[in-house]
């Protein structure tokens, strides 16, 4: 070969190029699994039955509907909505004509609810009658907004109040063609809109694409992961106003699962009877959900039935929460982490054949654990200083990740310290050892420092909610003298139990090494949850600011 011969380069593959769209996974649903159903339990209180076809029949008279009232492609389309069918075919109408979804959390303070309706500057607003008052309060403030549509028919529009211009979304789409040509969109068009919790500050905007939302989709579907399928009966309690629940309509709806979506109905009460009038395989949702859940089956002396996996994220899963699920009602629990940046699916925790046999505390040690990363997903650990640090299982450090579903920036944010050397600071501390499974130790911002060492505050809440008389529990870190910081263990007691401190403590100290044990313990009605169920520990740290331990 000469000088001026080039080498060759990689050779092309002769495969087809086609994008990965949001709007193939709802025709992929209507003709391969076409029969399958959709049952929501509606706003206006009657269960409501469909099919996968009937929703993209539905999705396409909404495509038209959207383009009917000005709706182009990159608009932000907001939604303030439960998990119903109504919000499912605007998951799919509105990325599939190439505007954006914005999801709102109807749990947002106003001045926030406000921010991000600016900040997105959302056109439309879709809005359950729930929400009525804060469509009312949106239309006052003079946004970007320009139609109001409630999610309901003509019979119930009275209830949305004085909203202006506010139409019902059944009229909307009646006598709207029900075939439409999804355009062909670039794969990394901008499907999706959603904002962190804002716990401090004001929230931040992740901008999903067609591309990440299908490739998560894929990740979801997986066995070693949430393992989504055509056999599972599939009801995921995580609202669809957060982080796109999980991404769990896409993937039902691109392998064809009967999703059971429960409207309102969070409580107990209401998720039993659905689980066990539709035959529920597989439930999705954050711990406090499940508590609601378990405390109700215990209060009226029921079993699940039919549920084989329980998802558990959002927050650390106590280990006695696993073991009630698994060992008193036969469901097999994933506990996993993520985050809105990762759309959310980061490590789900599935076991390896060498942890079959474990004994029974081995095993949960291991289930314990967030889990391992997903194909896609890449994990590491730093120190203060940037240096990584060992996958030994020991070591903590800073958690950074990096994929092709994590954000790359915020929207509309340049300056943005979380994002650097193609990775994303979580802000939690965890360990990883050999395996990959990924252990939360703390968020950095409520890490309890005691005389230089760390304290696992996570550690110190499961051991305590391990106790039959507690509920919750949040540790927080309080000024002491010799040690700079201390551990307070705050505690809301369980339904119709008396707590004694002095036996808790005894009780702790069969579970945690010494150095870790609580100084003190506190009893109150109920810990401070934000927008996302998580417990809003910088309140209490406000509320308890002034604690002193000698």
């Amino acid at each position: 070969m000469t000088n001026t011969e080039s080498k060759p380069g990689p050779m092309t593959g002769l495969m087809m190029d086609e994008s990965l769209l949001i709007s193939r996974q709802i025709e992929f649903a209507a003709r391969f699994h076409g029969q399958v159903e959709v049952v929501t339990r509606t706003v206006e209180g009657p269960i409501q039955r469909s099919t996968w076809a009937e929703v993209a029949r539905r999705s396409r008279q909404l495509a038209h509907a959207l383009l009917d009232l000005g709706i182009k492609a990159g608009d932000r389309v907001a939604t303030i909505a439960w998990n119903t069918q109504r919000h499912l075919e605007l998951y799919f109408a509105v990325s599939g004509i190439g505007a954006v979804l914005h999801t709102i959390n109807p749990r947002l303070p106003l001045d926030q609810l406000r921010y991000v309706a600016d900040h997105a500057e959302d056109k439309a607003l879709f809005f359950d009658l729930t929400f009525a008052k804060l469509a009312q309060f949106l239309a006052a403030q003079g946004t970007s907004l320009e139609h109001f549509v409630a999610l309901t028919d003509a019979a119930h529009l009275d209830a949305a109040g004085p909203v202006p211009g506010v139409r019902d979304y059944e009229t909307l789409l009646l006598g709207k063609p029900t075939d439409f040509a999804w355009p062909e969109l670039d794969e990394r068009s901008a499907s999706s809109l959603c904002y962190t919790s804002g716990t401090s500050g004001n929230p931040k905007g992740v901008l999903y694409s067609h591309r990440s939302t299908v490739l998560h989709s894929y990740a979801a579907a997986m066995s070693d992961s949430l393992g989504i399928s055509s056999h599972d009966v599939t009801l995921p309690v995580v609202p669809m106003f957060h982080v796109n629940a999980w991404g769990v309509p896409y993937a039902a709806a691109m392998v064809g699962s009967k999703l059971v979506l429960p409207g309102p109905g969070l409580d107990g009460k209401n998720l039993l009877e659905l689980i066990e009038s539709e035959k529920v395989t597989s439930l999705l949702g954050v711990p406090t959900v499940w508590l609601a859940l378990l405390n109700h089956l215990n209060a009226v002396g029921r079993k699940l039935t039919t549920v084989e996996k329980v998802t558990i994220g959002g927050s650390a899963c106590p280990p006695s929460m696993i073991e009630t699920f698994e060992r008193e009602h036969g469901a097999r629990v994933l506990h996993a982490w993520g985050m809105t940046e990762t759309s959310p699916l980061g490590t789900v925790n599935v076991l390896l054949p060498k942890h079959q046999d474990l004994d029974h505390a081995g095993q949960l040690a291991v289930k314990s654990k967030q889990g391992r990363p997903i194909f896609g997903i890449d994990l590491r650990l730093v120190d203060d200083d940037g240096v990584v640090q060992p996958h030994d299982g020991l070591t903590s450090g800073h958690l950074q990740v990096r994929g092709p579903w994590v954000a790359s920036a915020y929207f509309k944010r340049d300056v943005d310290e979380t994002h650097r050397d193609g990775w994303f600071f979580t802000g939690d501390i965890a360990t990883l050892d050999p395996d990959g499974y990924m252990q939360i130790t703390d968020r950095s911002k409520d890490v309890i420092k005691s005389g230089g060492e760390w304290v696992s505050s996570i550690d110190v809440e499961n051991a305590a909610m391990a106790h039959p008389a507690v509920a919750q529990a949040a540790a927080i870190g309080v000024a002491h003298t010799k040690w700079q910081e201390r551990p307070l263990l705050i505690v809301v007691p369980a339904a119709g139990k008396t707590l004694d401190k002095a036996e808790l403590m005894a009780f702790l100290e069969t579970r945690l090494v010494k150095w870790w044990l609580p100084d003190a313990i506190e009893v109150i009605d109920a810990l401070p949850l934000g927008a996302t169920g998580k417990v809003l520990k910088r309140e209490l740290r406000e509320r308890f600011a002034h604690y002193r331990l000698d």
